[in-house]
């Protein structure tokens, strides 16, 4: 079936997948200049922390926490040089994800980190996580932690998922000086369980801020910095956070909350509103329906929710599709294939080596490494090396090679890689395809 505008869209670059690769892939391509449409659902960010990792645990058996992400990442490069880091350098990372979190800080969604080495911080189960950039709502709680000061968690009564007692007994061994408290928010105690969400808007209005502040005063004592649920407002969160400062007189910070997160909000309603308005033609809430290359090298894409709506005519295409929670990689009995063009995957001989035995095996599992290769310019390659087409590109997490989650790098490869792969794409001045 065909798109039913008459009238397509043409532009330099097509982007498939609005994840974070096809995001950030998006955003550097029209910092360039290039003519940019993107396509695909932006749904799955709702369920992100909001904490950028860059690399936190060492790739392979060992799986060492990294605390300095630039030196971890050398040595992955000496120890697996087929890993898709390989194929960009720490400056160009560097330069990512300054470009990344300048645009969000321009949304209204700053964030912070430190420059040499990963930032340590509370994990909703009262664990500690190393990551690279977080929230700037969440900057006080790294401080703290690092300084182990006199501390007050609060959480919300009728907020599920997230308990002040479980974080602080887990912490108290290491961190003495952590108190605990539960409070009720009285423009809320007429409801039942409480959304976070509800909750987040709420704190857009100053008086709330107040009532909040008013509950949390009693509990206060010698604490010289508050954790609360990550709940300080949609937009604008520093203003927020800053006027609950000065009512409690004290650096307040959010801690991550279990996943569907007020975070990823955040960042889905940063990306929602603001991309449009880099001049990125935006089709979010549509896949491509249809694929094709016609014989002058341009692809053709039909775009729509269920059916095909928009017509996109396209120089470049690049693929950031996610591996199979994206469906940019579909399982079957027969073995593992990309959904759009058939590239082939890189994977297990067979569905017997898929997975070990152990759930937790500390070798993981193989079918965490399969993926597209791609050459030294981010395109996807045939069984023989050789590029499937020479203006096809590929980034994130449809990479083969690379287990994001067990290292804690999945902002990172996606940053890196659309870096990498839009740098590549641009040496040809024109935006044309070589055929």
């Amino acid at each position: 079936m065909k798109a039913t505008n008459t009238e397509p869209i043409e532009c330099q670059l097509m982007v498939i997948g609005a994840g974070m690769a096809g995001m950030a892939a998006a955003l550097f391509a029209a910092r360039r200049g290039i003519s940019t449409a993107q396509a695909g659902l932006t749904g799955e960010t709702l369920y992100a922390s909001g904490l950028f990792d860059l690399y936190g645990v060492t790739h392979g058996r060992s799986r060492a926490p990294v605390d300095d992400p630039w030196q971890g990442l050398d040595r992955l490069r000496r120890s697996h040089p087929d890993h898709p880091f390989c194929r960009v350098s720490n400056h160009q990372i560097r330069l990512a994800m300054d470009l990344l979190t300048e645009f969000l800080g321009e949304a209204g969604h700053p964030y912070r980190g430190h420059a040499d080495k990963n930032a340590r911080l509370i994990t909703p189960v009262g664990t500690i996580k190393r990551t690279f950039r977080v929230p700037a709502t969440m900057w006080a709680g790294v401080l703290a932690l690092e300084a182990r000061e006199p501390s007050l968690v609060v959480d919300i009564r009728g907020l599920r998922g997230f308990s002040a007692e479980q974080i602080v007994s887990t912490l108290k061994p290491a961190w003495p000086d952590l108190r605990a408290a539960s409070i009720d928010l009285p423009w809320e105690a007429r409801l039942g369980p409480k959304y976070a969400e509800h909750i987040a808007r709420g704190l857009h209005v100053e008086t709330a801020r107040r009532e909040l502040a008013d509950a949390i005063q009693p509990h206060l004592g010698q604490a010289k910095s508050i954790g609360l649920p990550a709940v300080l407002g949609i937009h604008d969160t520093e203003t927020v956070r800053k006027d609950l400062d000065r009512l409690l007189g004290v650096p307040v910070f959010e801690i991550p909350t279990m996943p569907p997160a007020i975070s990823g909000v955040r960042l889905k309603e940063a990306f929602d509103i603001h991309m449009p308005a880099q001049g990125i033609n935006a089709h979010y809430h549509h896949t491509v329906q249809a694929l094709h290359r016609r014989p002058d090298g341009r692809f053709v894409l039909d775009v729509g929710r269920t059916q095909p709506e928009t017509s996109v005519i396209a120089d470049r295409v690049l693929l950031a599709t996610g591996r199979f929670l994206g469906k940019g990689l579909v399982a079957g009995r027969q073995g593992i294939r990309e959904a759009l063009l058939d590239i082939p995957v890189s994977q297990p001989v067979n569905r017997s080596c898929w997975h070990r035995e152990a759930f937790l095996d500390p070798k993981g599992h193989a079918i965490n490494l399969a993926g597209i290769e791609v050459d030294d310019r981010f395109r996807p390659v045939n069984a023989n090396g050789r590029p499937v087409y020479d203006n096809l590109y590929a980034a994130g997490s449809i990479l083969a090679h690379q287990d994001w989650i067990r290292t804690k790098s999945g902002t990172g490869l996606a940053v890196a890689t659309a870096y990498g792969a839009i740098e590549a794409m641009a040496e040809d001045s024109t935006g044309k395809p070589k055929g």
